[in-house]
C-alpha cells in the first residue's frame, strides 16, 4: 500500500511498514529498519502539540516511533 497511515485507519495492532524517515536516527535503527523496515503499531503519542506520532516495534523487537506520513499499512 502505497498510501500513508492516518490514525483513522491505523489500530494498535496493526502491521504497518516503515517508508520513509524525516528526522535523523540512530545507525541501529538505520541498519534495523534496512534489514526489515515492517512492525507493529503498539501506541500512538502527541508530537509537536498536535500531530500524532505511530509508535511501532519492528520485527527485532526494537520500538520506536514515528509521523503518521512515514509508515503505510502492510
Amino acid at each position: 500500500m502505497s498510501q500513508a497511515a492516518t490514525s483513522d485507519t491505523v489500530q494498535i495492532g496493526s502491521k504497518v511498514r516503515v517508508t520513509r524517515v524525516r528526522d535523523r536516527i540512530s545507525a541501529e535503527l538505520v541498519e534495523a529498519l534496512k534489514a526489515d523496515a515492517s512492525g507493529t503499531v503498539s501506541g500512538f503519542r502527541t508530537v509537536d502539540g498536535k500531530g500524532i506520532g505511530v509508535v511501532v516495534k519492528l520485527s527485532n523487537g526494537q520500538t520506536a516511533w514515528f509521523f503518521e506520513d512515514e509508515i503505510a499499512l502492510a
